[in-house]
């Protein structure tokens, strides 16, 4: 259990951002023999084993999906998670104090945000004659902590206890020095961070995030606190579920998308095209053809591998009474009559089994019929591809706060069950 654990935090303390994620991910997979593919040069031939990124997505395969008739098991997550953005002019400020501008993404909790440390973290668009195109995108993380969203006194506002409402113009922004506003010092900033200089800086995705590393708590460490388990926790479960699978089934795919936080509608997201284009360059170098592929995805399924609800001991009554899900009790399948989750029974039995293979106990999720329900890319990706699709995840406490909280226990059996379930295609 440590082991799983510890390599998970470590995922999660070195992916601040999207882009991250997947850089990270795809850096696993070279250590576990895969071969990266550049997304923009023609693909002649594929190895057995192979990965490629875009952006903040990651798409790798195991067996050449498509080079034959047969099924494909795949797994697929998302990288992104609910925080602050900076805007494209963000120097600002008042009373003497600097601020940056930023713009909340996804459906964060956004009074978690208060009083915490943070970080910034994103990905540079610099002037660089030296590559196609003469412009290159460059990684950055400041470790540091630099700013903060202070919150008001209650000396300020007596009835803060009892209705606390944030107005997400006025009140998230967050500070970061002392003196008037400083008319381009956040490009000066960024210009420092990735070796250009300010007139090199040509455009930013810059995230803030929470500067404190995971953390085990409990009375007997039975907790893992850390930022975005979601869904962080399930793309590490899907690299790691197919690095251990690769070459014991069928061909296998984990892909983890971006921007599902903002509804998946982008050309890395869910909803798009990349996907199916990534499958189908791989049918196609691996020997086969649209047409093969095509006839390989009605036998196919898919995992939709995002963290799930347990339930909270202070709130018993937001859950439905007959499907409470318990930390520590292992992976849970997601049901939504509706689809807002895309399980449906062939997916259900399917995982049920492949946990079972590896003695994994497994739980079910639905929602109270008078709360809105949550969705995942689970319908998305089942829609695009027409396949067969069950919404699984881990269970988690404070969803989409700037920290979140799972157990310890449940992170290797999701491992476990990811490899069988893609080892089964």
């Amino acid at each position: 259990m440590s082991e799983a654990h510890e390599a998970l935090s470590s995922y999660i303390d070195s992916s601040p951002t999207p882009w991250h994620a997947a850089t990270n991910a795809a850096e696993r997979l070279r250590g576990a023999g895969f071969k990266q593919m550049d997304p923009g040069q023609e693909w002649k031939r594929v190895p057995d084993r192979g990965v490629v990124v875009r952006d903040g997505s990651l798409v790798a395969w195991a067996g050449a999906p498509g080079a034959a008739v047969a099924p494909i098991r795949l797994v697929g997550a998302h990288t992104d998670s609910p925080n602050l953005r900076i805007r494209p002019l963000p120097d600002t400020g008042r009373a003497g104090i600097r601020q940056l501008a930023v713009e909340v993404y996804g459906g964060a909790l956004v009074n978690s945000w208060l009083d915490r440390d943070l970080v910034l973290a994103g990905r540079v668009a610099v002037s660089d004659p030296e590559v196609p195109g003469g412009v290159s995108h460059r990684l950055f993380h400041h470790r540091d902590p630099l700013l903060r969203v202070p919150q008001l006194a209650i000396h300020l506002d007596r009835e803060v206890n009892e209705a606390l409402t944030l107005n997400r113009q006025k009140h998230l922004t967050p500070v970061w020095g002392l003196g008037e506003p400083d008319e381009g010092g956040f490009r000066h900033f960024l210009a420092e961070e990735v070796g250009a200089t300010p007139v090199e800086v040509l455009a930013w995705d810059v995230a803030c995030a929470d500067a404190a590393p995971p953390q085990v708590l409990g009375r007997q460490g039975e907790f893992l606190a850390a930022p975005r388990l979601d869904n962080l926790a399930s793309c590490f479960a899907a690299v790691e579920g197919l690095a251990d699978a690769a070459g014991q089934g069928g061909p296998c795919v984990a892909v983890l998308y971006d921007h599902e936080e903002v509804g998946s509608t982008s050309a890395t997201g869910a909803v798009g095209a990349w996907l199916a284009q990534v499958l189908e360059r791989v049918a196609i170098a691996g020997g086969g053809d649209r047409s093969t592929l095509l006839s390989s995805l009605p036998s196919s399924m898919l995992l939709s591998a995002d963290m799930a609800h347990a339930t909270h001991p202070n709130y018993t009554d937001r859950h439905e009474p007959s499907h409470w899900v318990e930390l520590g009790a292992g992976p849970v399948i997601k049901h939504n009559t509706n689809v807002r989750y895309a399980t449906d029974s062939r997916g259900a039995a399917a995982f049920r089994a492949a946990a079972s293979s590896v003695e994994v106990a497994v739980q079910d999720y639905s929602h109270r019929g008078d709360l809105p329900c949550g969705s995942t890319i689970g319908p998305l990706a089942a829609a695009g591809l027409a396949l067969d699709t069950v919404d699984v995840g881990a269970p988690q406490l404070s969803m989409h706060s700037i920290r979140e909280l799972m157990a310890v226990h449940d992170v290797e059996p999701m491992v476990r069950s990811f490899g069988a379930w893609l080892a089964g295609g």
